[in-house]
């Protein structure tokens, strides 16, 4: 039961204990000093991954989300290419797969039965198969010839927080660990990263320090009925999650979109009366980051001409931004790859804040369950 002394809700709960979740997922497979990702539980020969010529990963919900910045992170660290699959359509596109390949497919529970039922057809087609789950034992770990353990800990709300920042911490070291299989990945890059790795666990601490920001901002916007939440890149993954969120749990229609895709179409939703929640943290050091946040800047500055309402995600520091937004959440400096991990948590906390103040059962959404284990 969620500690009513201090957490009322479940939910709530799972949220605060994301830094904690990762430690548990990311510590124990990184040698800081030798620049090494330890993952045994794949078993897998680093002579086949090494040979691996292509990627799919399947999963729904909001594991597809971190199966989406999974693809950014392996097609950067490794250069590999990647396709990103809803488990639910994957058997109805007849899937080009095969030998060579390999296929990786996320679940919390370890038991949706479209997605264990993905990796049955992929397995039949000779792709090799990795589980990432949250839950030890369950059926697609068994099944698969390799797995990845997200250690987040029991979850027992049914929208998932803590599991998916675990979801994405493994992708990234995973991503990390084949890049160096693959040599696209320097002793000295592996390094970097193990450390800016650990440092998720502070900064994750930080963002949850300023919750009653969150909580405030929410107390503005918990009678909006629309929102739209954009991002580009590595980000519209993180956009997605957002809206899922707060629709699961508040009963709110929430939208997430590339931004640059707004204006082919979405466009003439924003108003006044849309709030957008815009993803607009900015990587210093990458040329690619900068150049989006840049985008990003002028494409805030167009829908505030058309009298929208904006809610801004920045990095700290960050001068420009609370400039032109209504409101500006700042996220701690990471890097592109990492940044979606720190990105997710104040949208996790506005959607539940938003779904109290709104009166409703924040753990139990209607018609929602925690594991789907039918099609």
């Amino acid at each position: 039961m969620a500690d009513v002394r201090k957490f009322p809700h479940h939910l709530i709960r799972e949220i605060f204990e994301q830094p904690e979740a990762l430690r548990r997922t990311i510590e124990p497979r990184v040698l800081l000093a030798d620049g090494e990702i330890r993952l045994d539980e794949v078993r897998i020969a680093r002579e086949e991954l090494r040979s691996v010529r292509r990627i799919n990963i399947v999963a729904s919900g909001t594991s597809r989300h971190a199966g989406m910045t999974g693809q950014y992170m392996m097609q950067e660290l490794a250069a590999v290419p990647v396709d990103v699959d809803y488990a639910s359509e994957f058997e109805y596109r007849n899937p080009m797969i095969g030998r060579g390949e390999l296929s990786i497919f996320i679940t919390q529970s370890g038991e949706t039965a479209d997605t264990t039922a993905a990796q049955r057809e992929a397995r039949e087609k000779g792709s090799r198969t990795i589980a990432i789950t949250n839950v030890e034992g369950s059926t697609i770990a068994r099944e698969a010839d390799g797995f990845i353990y997200t250690h987040a800990g029991p979850e027992i709300s049914i929208a998932s927080t803590k599991a998916f920042t675990a979801q994405m911490a493994c992708l990234f070291l995973f991503a990390l660990y084949l890049g160096e299989i693959k040599q696209k990945v320097s002793r000295a890059l592996a390094q970097s990263y193990i450390g800016e790795l650990l440092a998720l666990l502070e900064k994750t601490e930080t963002i949850l320090a300023a919750a009653d920001r969150v909580e405030k901002l929410a107390e503005l916007y918990y009678r909006v009925d629309d929102f739209m939440f954009l991002g580009r890149a590595i980000h519209y993954p993180v956009a997605m999650d957002g809206a899922l969120k707060l629709k699961e749990v508040s009963y709110i229609h929430a939208e997430g979109y590339p931004t640059g895709e707004a204006k082919h179409g979405p466009n003439a939703l924003i108003d006044f009366r849309l709030p957008l929640v815009m993803i607009a943290t900015c990587d210093r050091s990458d040329p690619g980051s900068v150049l989006r946040y840049e985008k990003n800047v002028s494409n805030m500055e167009g829908f505030k001409k058309q009298g929208a309402t904006v809610i801004a995600l920045a990095s700290e520091g960050d001068a420009a931004i609370p400039q032109i937004a209504d409101h500006t959440i700042f996220i701690p400096s990471a890097p592109e790859l990492l940044s979606p991990i720190l990105e997710i948590v104040p949208l996790q906390l506005f959607a539940y804040y938003v779904a109290a103040k709104r009166g409703l059962d924040v753990d139990r959404p209607r018609n929602l369950v925690k594991a789907v284990t039918l099609e």
